[in-house]
Order: structure tokens, then C-alpha cells, then sequence
């Protein structure tokens, strides 16, 4: 929904729901959205994010019917769409996921035909009204990247990808943004190498050149264009489990002249004290499902783990003083959980200050997507409650 004034688009990710195929995305999306916006806003335009993996794109791409299915169902319902995760390409519930949620990675073919048909997609369900986004991993998975020519790789179809959303906009009029997610154990990690991939890379002279021979555009415009549909999404779990200051850390994007095109407002697990009583509680979250990266902060130093298996084997080889950060989203609205954890939520709440005060991005949006993989004693209550929830305790920051 739009907050008003300069605050942007407000919704959660309905990746949270079931939806690796298009039949359970539509079942989800009928079935809770409605509910939340029936309790959260029911007098207002809903704004939703869809979650679209490679099946549902390629399903949706191909069929006018099931699309204008969907348009139907967001005009009755008084929704519309502005965002898409298109982050996880294959299955995101109920297997084993772990590294496999960043392929196929950005140097793929295929990870740039299912971006330019969620792209196409966009264009044409999402409103007049709104810029539409579409949430990207990192590139790929750190360990992977084994030469210049990796990046060199990602580069050339993301590039590819961008003269596809020149191509769109010069058709339709609509202008389709992506948006790359900086994650923990990525090639985009920290908010530096965001700045410095994109300073060197994706907006380089060379870049710029690329773009123009693609699509036929002079230099400036092709810059223009780059700038236009070329961004970051800024998930405040992410890095504040990298230990950044968060109000910096959006200070340098903006300097840097690389756009948020989206924020989200979303919270990792915080050990203050890791001790053998915390790693013995920790083993509850730790799923076979997801990757829980994890940053330890010990005298002064970073030490960065892949998996929560690592942190622990670490403890065991050497106990002592450190805090743990762990990628694992947890509800916004909770401070701590349980006697022995607590949360990063005084970093969202650092990021929507700033929002408020000068509007970092046009789209705000709640991504808590673990309930299913929560300890039993966080899961009371219906996925409706949590959802409102996590609402109503963002939009209570802002306004």
C-alpha cells in the first residue's frame, strides 16, 4: 500500500507462502492475500510482492489467459503489483535448498530468460502508476567465483538483460527495474563491493558502450538507461549481519549513485555471548532446508562462516568471548527470542529512520520467510497473524 508522502509502497514477500509452481503461488496468493489486506488495509490499494519462481515465469509468460487471471483477481480485490522476487529460481520449500536458492547464477542464459520473463510480466500486470522491481541474487555464490572471467560473465548478461528492459520500456512505456540483493557468502556481500562492482563494472565506460551497441542508443543515453533500470535491493537483515551501520552503509549507495529499488525490512538472529548453552539452543534453528550464514565478531575481528555447522565446530575448537550474527529471518516486531537470543531489529529500525526522514527507496517491503523452518515455540498462531503483525509494526516506524 502507498504510505503517502515520499515513503514509498509497503507489502511483505509472499515467498513466505507455498509457491514453487504457479498452481501453489495462485493458491497462496488467493488464499492469505486477501485475508491480510481484509485486516491490515481494507479500505486501501494493497501493493503485493509475488514470488515467481522459473516454472511459474515460464507458465505465466507463455499464457495470456492465466494472466489476465491474475490481473483480474488484483483489480477486484482492490491490489496491485509492484515487486517480484524472482531470487529463487527452482524449489524454496520443503527440500534442501542451502547454496542451490543462487542458481542458476547471473553468468547463466538461463538466469537471464527468466528475469526478462518475469520482465515481461511486470510490464504488463503491474500499474501504470509504479515503477515495477524485480529482486535478483547477488550474482552467485562466493565460493564459485574462480576468475575475472565469472565476473566478466555476470556482467555480460546482466547487461543483456538491462537492453531487454530498454527494449520493454521503448515498447510499452513501462519501466521495469532489477534490483541485485547483496547477501552473506555472495559476490555481492558487503555494501563496498555493491558500490565498487557497479562503479566498475556495470556502470563502466565499457558497460555503457555495450548497452549502446545492444540497443542502439547514444552513450548518454545508454548511461541514462543503465542508472534507470539498474539497482540494489538493501535487505537490512543481510547487513546488519555483516556488522555495517546501516544509516552509513545507505549513505554510501546513495553517494555512490547506485538506487535501492527496494528496502527490506527484515531481521537476523543476534548471540551477544556465544556460549556452549547457546550453541546447544542454536541446534533448533539449524534447518537442512536453508543456508545460515554467519558472521562472528571475536577481539575486534570478522570471521565469516558458510553454515551454522562451521560457527559451531569453530566455538568447539576454541571457546571463548565472540557475538554471532546468523542469516536467519526472524519476526521484525521481536527484540529477542527467548532468554538466550536476541534480534538485529535495532538496525531496521535504524533503516526506517532514515526512510522517514529522506526517503531511501520507492518500495518497502517485509521479507520474514522462515516461519515453517521456526522452533515450535515461535510458531503460534495462524501466518495471517505474523503477516499483519510484521505490518502493522513497520507502518507504526514510518507513520
Amino acid at each position: 500500500m502507498d504510505l503517502g508522502g515520499n515513503l514509498g509502497h509497503l507489502t511483505y514477500s509472499t515467498l513466505v507462502h507455498p509457491g514453487d509452481t504457479w498452481d501453489e503461488m495462485w493458491a497462496s496468493l488467493t488464499r492469505y492475500v486477501p485475508a491480510v489486506k481484509q485486516r491490515f488495509a481494507p479500505d486501501r490499494r494493497f501493493g503485493v510482492s509475488l514470488r515467481l519462481s522459473g516454472k511459474s515465469a515460464e507458465r505465466l509468460a507463455a499464457n495470456a489467459a492465466e494472466r489476465a487471471r491474475l490481473q483480474a483477481f488484483l483489480d477486484e480485490n482492490n491490489m496491485y503489483l509492484f515487486t517480484v522476487n524472482a531470487f529463487p529460481h527452482g524449489p524454496f520449500k520443503g527440500t534442501r535448498v542451502k547454496e542451490l536458492v543462487y542458481e542458476p547464477d547471473w553468468r547463466t542464459d538461463e538466469r537471464a530468460s527468466y528475469t526478462m520473463q518475469v520482465a515481461d510480466i511486470l510490464a504488463e500486470v503491474a500499474p501504470a502508476d509504479v515503477a515495477p522491481s524485480i529482486q535478483s541474487p547477488p550474482l552467485g555464490f562466493k565460493p564459485r567465483v574462480t576468475g575475472p572471467d565469472v565476473i566478466d560473465a555476470y556482467t555480460r548478461q546482466v547487461l543483456k538483460t538491462v537492453a531487454h528492459l530498454v527494449g520493454l520500456r521503448e515498447r510499452t512505456g513501462r519501466t521495469v527495474t532489477l534490483a541485485l540483493e547483496p547477501e552473506p557468502a555472495c559476490f555481492l556481500e558487503v555494501t563496498s563491493e555493491v558500490i565498487d562492482y557497479f562503479g566498475r563494472h556495470l556502470y563502466s565506460p565499457a558497460s555503457v558502450d555495450a548497452l549502446a551497441r545492444q540497443t542502439g542508443l547514444s552513450k548518454p543515453r545508454a548511461e541514462e538507461a543503465l542508472r534507470r533500470h539498474l539497482g540494489t535491493v538493501f535487505d537490512i537483515c543481510h547487513q546488519a549481519v555483516e556488522y555495517e551501520n546501516i544509516a552509513e552503509a545507505l549513505g554510501s549507495l546513495k553517494r555512490a549513485g547506485v538506487p535501492v529499488f527496494k528496502l527490506q525490512a527484515a531481521a537476523a538472529i543476534r548471540i551477544p555471548q556465544v556460549t556452549q548453552e547457546v550453541v546447544k539452543a542454536l541446534e533448533a534453528y539449524d534447518d537442512p532446508v536453508y543456508l545460515h550464514q554467519t558472521v562472528e565478531m571475536k577481539d575486534g575481528k570478522l570471521s565469516r562462516f558458510v553454515d551454522l555447522q562451521e560457527a559451531f565446530a569453530a566455538f568447539r575448537s576454541d571457546p571463548g568471548p565472540r557475538e554471532w550474527r546468523i542469516h536467519f529471518h526472524v519476526p521484525v516486531f521481536l527484540e529477542s527470542l527467548g532468554a538466550l537470543f536476541k534480534t538485529t531489529r535495532p538496525a531496521i529500525e535504524e533503516a526506517l529512520r532514515v526512510h522517514k526522514a529522506d526517503a531511501v527507496s520507492t518500495q518497502v517491503e517485509i521479507e520474514t520467510y522462515t516461519w515453517d523452518v521456526l522452533p515450535d515455540e515461535l510458531k503460534t498462531g495462524d501466518i495471517v497473524d505474523y503477516v499483519v503483525r510484521e505490518l502493522e509494526w513497520v507502518r507504526g516506524e514510518l507513520v
